[in-house]
């Protein structure tokens, strides 16, 4: 199963932020659309990081009261792990695990095309599992009353 696959049933919505915007932006715009990390685009829409929960949690406290006024550019993950969206979905997931990342930022032709999420992954995988097995099950029931 390729990443492609599973965009297609998540639908393309991504929600991105500047790396000019302040890390207030960035908290609000989780929270509007409760969501737990943000790809950071340049104005051209290439991807040049990303800010999550822990990024802005690790900068309230090192920062205090000058934390909604940092630049996400100063508080952003460079050089985000990213796949492609011919990517297998077990390579992204492997990936996933071995990195400690719940999600991946997708990338096709240079360009931010979706954002995959562990629970992307399982969500797509199971309904997979779920419609092998009805198949299956069909193939040995009918098989029996042959």
């Amino acid at each position: 199963m390729k990443v492609r696959d599973v965009l297609k049933s998540k639908g393309e919505w991504i929600v991105t932020v500047g790396a000019d915007a302040l890390t207030a932006d960035a908290v609000s715009l989780m929270v509007e659309n409760n969501i737990g990390s943000l790809p950071v685009v340049d104005p051209s829409g290439q991807l040049v990081g990303v800010i999550s929960e822990r990024d802005l949690i690790r900068e309230l406290h090192d920062r205090g009261a000058e934390f909604a006024q940092t630049r996400i550019s100063d508080v952003m993950t460079l050089e985000p792990v990213t796949c492609d969206i011919d990517s297998e979905v077990e390579d992204v997931m492997g990936t996933m695990s071995d990195r400690r990342i719940a999600k991946v930022p997708v990338i096709e032709r240079g360009q931010l095309v979706g954002i995959v999420s562990v629970g992307d992954v399982i969500k797509t995988l199971y309904a997979r599992t779920k419609e092998e097995n009805h198949h299956l099950m069909g193939y040995l029931y009918g098989a029996v009353g042959v």
